[in-house]
């Protein structure tokens, strides 16, 4: 029924074969542009080998891992945000390659208007919006935390990561004041974090709290922060001013740490051998029912 549906939209969402005959990762959007050419938008997948028929565009929603922009960056018809670009290349060390707008632009990929709006997973992360040629609005999302500025859609290519509303561990809220408590409570303190998205967004928190002291770090993450955000304040090595003051470090990082430095996990998972602030770059099950809700799609696809 959704297929026959999605067709109805002029819409097809497919999964492309490897070179090794598996399927690859996420999804790719074919439809028509209002010039009636068919297109395909392969969305958070790895490339193509070039000796097979390339999409029309690799859309990057944001540089997390296994949204597998590593692969992505090196074609020509990768399309991301700038911050996007920049993360990429500093956590991969290598060149983006490809095309590359601000977020909150309308852009143009092979003849298709696509605007974008952000997401608020990472900084960076973006949405993209677009029309086919029988005027049916599709929207993909990448992974979600603020959905307050995304726009109604037929067709929504959304995230489902704590989508089960029988899960309670799918159910939460940030825990704003176990973080603040945390970093004023006394003696050093350490977040675990990975080290783009939540390390950022750690750090914009550390601040919004008025903690204006060092926040230290690991190199790559420095300047992953320091590219991401206007005002990240002073961000100081992990070997730098003894063992007191604000560290922000991966979870497997903490126990690198000295046994005196208070350590907890930004997560809502449990999986982790330290105190858990429950802080999350994503919308929970209710959030993201309330998201399908406000756009009022009539097909919802989740990846």
């Amino acid at each position: 029924m959704i297929s026959k549906k999605l067709i109805d939209l002029g819409v097809l969402a497919l999964r492309q074969r490897n070179s090794r005959g598996t399927f690859k990762p996420h999804v790719s959007i074919r439809f028509r542009g209002n010039e009636g050419d068919l297109r395909t938008f392969s969305i958070d997948t790895t490339r193509t080998p070039v000796k097979h028929p390339q999409p029309d565009a690799y859309l990057i929603t944001h540089a997390h891992s296994d949204h597998h922009g590593k692969s992505a960056m090196l074609s020509p018809r990768a399309v991301c945000t700038e911050k996007t670009a920049t993360a990429l290349e500093i956590r991969h060390d290598k060149k983006y390659v490809g095309s590359m707008c601000r977020l909150g632009d309308e852009i143009e990929v092979e003849g298709v208007k696509v605007r974008t709006y952000p997401t608020e997973h990472t900084v960076g992360a973006t949405a993209f919006y677009w029309e086919n040629d029988v005027g049916t609005r599709i929207l993909v999302t990448g992974d979600v935390k603020d959905a307050s500025k995304l726009p109604p859609c037929d067709v929504l290519i959304t995230e489902a990561n704590y989508g089960d509303p029988e899960d309670p561990s799918c159910h939460f809220a940030d825990d704003l004041d176990s973080m603040k408590c945390a970093l004023f409570e006394g003696g050093p303190v350490a977040f675990g974090a990975y080290e783009f998205g939540k390390t950022q967004r750690a750090v914009e928190l550390i601040r919004g709290f008025g903690y204006d002291g060092a926040i230290r770090m690991e190199a790559r993450t420095r300047a992953l922060t320091r590219s991401m955000l206007e005002d990240a304040g002073e961000l100081a090595g992990l070997d730098s001013g003894g063992e007191d003051g604000v560290f922000v470090v991966t979870p497997r990082d903490l126990n690198k740490l000295p046994w005196n430095v208070k350590k907890y996990v930004l997560s809502c998972r449990a999986d982790y051998p330290y105190p858990i602030i429950k802080i999350s770059d994503h919308l929970d099950a209710c959030g993201l029912e309330d998201m399908v809700r406000k756009l009022n799609p009539e097909v919802t696809l989740v990846y």
